[in-house]
């Protein structure tokens, strides 16, 4: 499998989004040059082995800081997670990838310099039908 093919970044063909405009883009070949230019390193695919130690871990941290975790599903190349918690969102995504680079860095040989992408995209939940539909997105849809 080419790891690239994975990759979804500003600009791809396939379409996209762009923070803070509604609604899908269309694709743009240079945009999508610069992002990938850009990139630290090529994309990574997470083994079964490797998204169940994600798994696991995102269930204990959750555990341990008395977080409800609602869904975890990590895929080959991204995570969703849907999490209630009284913290801001970025220092959650921050503790998830903090915790998952250090028990993935445990069970691999030669790790990577990053497992993550610098960010991630967070969502503010206030209605129980959206967070139904949310977890059933991460569960099932994915």
């Amino acid at each position: 499998l080419d790891p690239s093919s994975f990759t979804w970044l500003p600009g791809d063909e396939r379409t996209w989004v762009k923070r803070h405009v509604l609604g899908i883009q269309e694709g743009n070949k240079p945009l999508e040059d610069h992002a990938r230019k850009l990139m630290a390193q090529e994309p990574i695919l997470l083994t079964t082995a490797q998204r169940a130690i994600v798994t696991e871990t995102i269930n204990e941290h959750c555990r341990i800081r008395e977080w409800t975790l609602h869904a975890v599903n990590p895929r080959t190349n991204h995570v969703h997670v849907v999490v209630s918690a009284t913290i801001d969102p970025d220092k959650i995504m921050g503790q998830f990838k903090a915790w998952c680079t250090r028990r993935l860095n445990e069970a691999t040989d030669h790790p990577p310099a990053h497992w993550w992408a610098e960010k991630g995209s967070k969502k503010w939940i206030y209605q129980p039908q959206h967070l139904e539909d949310v977890i059933r997105y991460v569960m099932e849809q994915q």
